[in-house]
C-alpha cells in the first residue's frame, strides 16, 4: 500500500507529522510495537505534543520500513540499531542469535506440556517487539509445519495440533475484536472454501489484512459459495477472499467458483495451498490465485484494488 497518507495540518515551514495510528496503518507495525522500539531499543524518536502524544515524520516512516526489511532478512531486533549504524554483527550459533529459533522452541515446549500460560506468554513476548506479519511468517507458520511433522513421524500427537489450533483461534479471534478498525479501508468478505474446516490460515491472513487497513466481514470455515453474494452486497464489499488447504471437490473450482465469479461484481481471491496446487483452474474460473505467502497475498490484493 502507498505510504503517502494525509498528514496532520502543519504550520508553514514545518515538517509534516503523522499520529501513531496513521503510522501503524501505513507500516503494518502496531502501536505497542512502535512504542517498544522507541523505549527498549531506541530505534525511533517521535516528536511529542504537549499532552505527550507521539507524532512521526516521513523520515521516521522510512526508518520503520528499513527496520522491517532488516527483520525480514533475519536480523534480530536487538541487532538492528548497530546494523543501521554500519557496525558489523557477529553471528554466533543459531540458538543464541536467532530470536525465531528461541520463540519456536519455547512455544513447542509449552505445547508439548499443554501449558497455555507459557504458550500465551511466548506469543505475547514475540508480538511485543515484532510486527504481526513477521510473527506469523517466522514463528506461527513454521511451528504449524513442525507440529504436522511431529504428528506424521509419531513424535507428537493429534492432541498437540488440536491444542495449538484451539489456542490460535481464541487468540486471533480476540485480536480481531481489539484491533483498531479502519474507517474507510476496502471491505473483504472472507471465508474458507466449501469443505474446508481449517480456518487458522484464513484468520492469519485476515489479521494481516486488518493490520494493513482493510475491513473484514469474516464468515469462517466451510462456507457455501451461494451464501457469499448477500454479505458482499449488504456490506458494500470490495472483494471476496477465499482460503483452502485441502483438495476440494473438483466441481468446486471448475464449476461453482466460476458461477460465483459471474454472480458478483467484485474480484474473487483464493489463497492457501489449494491456490498453489490449482492456480490454472482458479484463473480459468475468473478468480485470482494468491498463493500461500500471506505478505505477498496482501500486496496482490493491494495491486488489484488499487491501494
Amino acid at each position: 500500500m502507498s505510504l503517502k497518507k494525509q498528514p496532520l495540518e502543519k504550520p508553514p515551514g514545518e515538517e509534516e507529522l503523522y499520529p501513531i495510528r496513521t503510522v501503524s496503518s501505513l507500516t503494518g507495525v502496531n502501536s505497542i510495537t512502535l512504542r517498544a522500539w522507541e523505549r527498549r531499543y531506541g530505534l525511533i524518536k517521535p516528536v511529542r505534543t504537549p499532552k505527550g502524544h507521539r507524532l512521526y515524520t516521513q523520515n521516521d516512516i522510512d526508518l520503520i520500513q528499513q527496520v522491517l526489511e532488516l527483520l525480514g532478512k533475519g536480523i534480530s531486533i536487538g541487532q538492528v540499531k548497530d546494523y543501521l549504524k554500519g557496525k558489523s554483527i557477529q553471528r554466533a550459533s543459531e540458538s543464541t542469535t536467532d530470536p525465531w529459533f528461541n520463540f519456536q522452541r519455547r512455544m513447542l515446549n509449552a505445547i508439548v506440556r499443554f501449558d497455555v500460560n507459557a504458550l500465551d506468554q511466548t506469543y505475547n513476548d514475540a508480538l511485543s517487539v515484532y510486527p504481526i506479519d513477521l510473527v506469523t511468517r517466522y514463528l506461527i507458520l513454521p511451528l504449524l509445519k513442525q507440529l504436522g511433522l511431529r504428528w506424521a513421524t509419531q513424535e507428537g500427537s493429534v492432541a498437540e495440533e488440536h491444542f495449538f489450533g484451539a489456542y490460535l483461534r481464541n487468540k486471533l479471534g480476540a485480536r480481531f475484536h481489539h484491533q483498531p478498525i479502519s474507517q474507510n479501508g476496502p471491505v473483504l468478505v472472507a471465508a474458507c472454501l466449501p469443505g474446508e474446516h481449517h480456518e487458522v490460515g484464513l484468520m492469519l491472513f485476515c489479521l494481516s489484512a486488518l493490520n494493513h487497513g482493510y475491513r473484514l466481514v469474516y464468515l469462517g470455515a466451510d462456507t457455501p459459495f451461494e451464501e457469499l453474494k448477500t454479505p458482499v452486497e449488504r456490506s458494500s464489499g470490495d472483494a471476496i477472499l477465499l482460503s483452502g488447504s485441502i483438495e476440494p471437490e473438483p466441481s468446486i473450482l471448475t464449476e461453482k467458483l466460476a458461477t460465483l465469479v459471474a454472480s458478483v461484481k467484485v474480484p474473487v481471491f483464493v489463497g492457501g495451498k489449494t491456490a498453489v496446487q490449482h492456480t490454472d483452474t482458479i484463473l480459468g474460473a475468473g478468480a485470482i490465485p494468491l498463493g500461500a505467502d500471506i505478505a505477498q497475498g496482501v500486496r496482490k490484493i493491494d495491486d488489484v484494488l488499487g491501494q
